[in-house]
């Protein structure tokens, strides 16, 4: 509790500043619905916070992302993995979320150099050739540098920005306490489960503060592509990189999103698309480890129609169990299955209560509506779409592992047919899906699978008379717990706390004025103002803990 107050008060300048960015675009009825200004009850301050009388002309969504914009880095951040929370939020918020850049203007070389000298122990200048000072890229947690080792090999330098920890670590705080808010205020926010996606982010955030960790996932992706001519992922130099700095080799190539240059070097603009599908795919349904955010700024057309990916911050990854579910879900909707779209969709529904016989419904008329367009017309991204539309209206909230895959499967499309008009993205997913599940019912995919359940079969059976035995002593010695989640339980042992409070001070209130009535009739003791001293005082502290009673009670009325 200490620890707690303690960051309340050092943070309540930034809590400040966001209240009020948040009010100045019309989110002011929203601060006073999460109660924050009980925030600065507690430090001692009073908050005002401005009524919204003149509505703004803009949509909520760009409201919410300006408000993002003007808080900063870790705000933009957040944003920026919102919009790959294509089940929570409708498109039109994707779309403004998607909107958010985290390019700022970069700090001079000279500021970065004692970070290097200190992670180093040695100047820049030792180690390269040639460093330009001038950055070819700027973002809110690091800026790039074109420079070349001493052999003349040309490398870039992705190096972190001084004092950034520090003050992301400041707002991760304040979202947590945010998110918490929320989570308690609002009770139909918690099916979207603000505090774990905070806590998620603040993860993931954490894991693109440490340079070293994008270095790891370059390093797995090469690996991956190891065998593959047609795909180059950044070289390494491990022995300049760490959590500060990434020291990598420089590709020299057409920039994704730049198209008439890759027209003009001659690059096959249908091969690139097919072989960038590929490259994708192999990533999610036969490596699990794949690139999140494959859109055209992290791509780059080499010659021989070769792609290069870079700027691996953000990555995902599937475990087996739920890449099974993937290649499950997208064979049902490549083939159309309801049955099967169905059965992946209430396995994701985990705990949560679904009307199956309306999601059943709305799954075949959505199938309906694909069944008689041929295989070329069909959109992906559109039917992806859709079904994320049909998980957002029976409130059924992706697991965490799999919003990033669903956005890059979408952004893959986009890259695909931005390429190439005519690009399909179901012909390139068939054969994968095949060859997963192929692989699936192979004879020695099966024994490993009977192997591993004959293992928990037989430790679960020899772990059951331990089990029933320590449930038994429980019971016998009438100690068997029970977990019992009550919604809001905490907010009526916070209010029974309050009122005891007030009960209390209240009889002290009263014994301090009786007794004190009766001091006042003793004349011995000492005297002010010509009453006895200790009766006098008694009557003081009894009207100013009266004034208080008032009002708190007033305050829990207007609560």
């Amino acid at each position: 509790m200490l620890r707690e107050t303690i960051n309340l008060m050092r943070d309540l300048p930034r809590i400040r500043e966001i209240i009020g960015t948040l009010a100045r675009h019309g989110f002011g009825d929203l601060v006073r619905r999460m109660r924050l200004e009980r925030t600065f009850e507690r430090a001692g301050e009073m908050l005002h916070i401005p009524r919204d009388e003149n509505s703004s002309p803009l949509e909520p969504a760009e409201r919410a992302r300006r408000v993002l914009e003007e808080l900063g880095p870790t705000f933009i951040k957040l944003g920026q993995v919102l919009a790959t929370r294509v089940d929570v939020f409708p498109p039109e918020w994707i779309s403004e979320f998607e909107k958010l850049q985290s390019e700022v203007p970069p700090l001079p070389f000279e500021q970065l150099i004692p970070e290097l000298e200190a992670v180093w122990g040695r100047a820049p200048d030792t180690i390269f050739r040639e460093l330009d000072p001038h950055p070819i890229g700027s973002a809110s947690i690091a800026q790039v540098h074109r420079a070349r080792l001493v052999d003349g090999t040309p490398v870039i330098l992705k190096i972190r920005r001084p004092n950034i920890v520090g003050k992301i670590d400041a707002d991760l705080r304040i979202l947590r306490h945010l998110a918490g808010v929320i989570e308690f205020e609002f009770p139909e926010s918690r099916r979207y489960q603000p505090v774990r996606i905070v806590e998620q982010f603040s993860r993931s955030l954490k894991r693109e503060l440490n340079l070293a960790a994008e270095a790891h996932n370059h390093s797995r992706f090469a690996k991956n592509f190891a065998n593959s001519p047609f795909i180059v992922i950044p070289e390494v130099y491990w022995d300049w990189t760490n959590e500060i700095v990434n020291v990598q080799s420089y590709v020299a190539g057409v920039p994704g999103n730049d198209l008439v240059a890759v027209g003009k070097a001659g690059l096959d603009r249908h091969l690139l698309a097919k072989r960038g599908a590929d490259a994708v795919l192999k990533m999610i349904l036969i490596d699990g480890y794949f690139h999140a955010d494959p859109h055209p700024g992290n791509v780059i057309y080499l010659p021989e129609n070769r792609i290069a990916f870079i700027d691996f911050g953000m990555v995902g990854r599937l475990p087996h169990p739920r890449r099974d579910e993937i290649v499950d879900l997208l064979a049902a909707l490549a083939g159309r299955d309801e049955q099967g779209i169905l059965a992946v969709l209430i396995e994701w529904t985990g705990d949560a209560m679904v009307d199956e016989g309306k999601l059943g419904s709305d799954i075949a008329e959505l199938i309906f509506n694909y069944e008689n367009l041929p295989l070329k017309d069909i959109r992906f991204g559109n039917l992806l779409n859709d079904v994320i539309a049909i998980m957002r209206e029976h409130s059924i909230t992706l697991p965490a592992d799999l919003t990033l895959l669903f956005k890059a499967l979408i952004t893959l499309e986009g890259l695909g047919r931005q390429l190439d008009p005519n690009f399909q993205m179901v012909p390139h997913l068939t054969p994968f899906v095949r060859q997963v599940i192929i692989h699936r019912y192979m004879p020695a995919t099966l024994a490993r699978k009977g192997q591993r359940s004959l293992i928990e079969i037989a430790n679960i059976a020899g772990g059951l008379p331990r089990d029933v035995a320590r449930l038994l002593k429980a019971a016998r010695r009438g100690k068997l717990p029970i977990d019992l989640d009550l919604k809001r339980l905490d907010h009526f042992g916070q209010q029974l706390d309050k009122s005891t409070n007030r009960l209390t001070l209240g009889i002290v209130t009263g014994c301090l004025i009786i007794g004190s009535s009766i001091v006042m009739t003793v004349p011995a003791g000492p005297r002010l103002f010509g009453l006895p001293a200790f009766g006098l005082s008694g009557f003081l502290i009894a009207f100013f803990n009266s004034i208080w009673l008032i009002y708190s009670i007033w305050r829990s009325g207007k609560d």
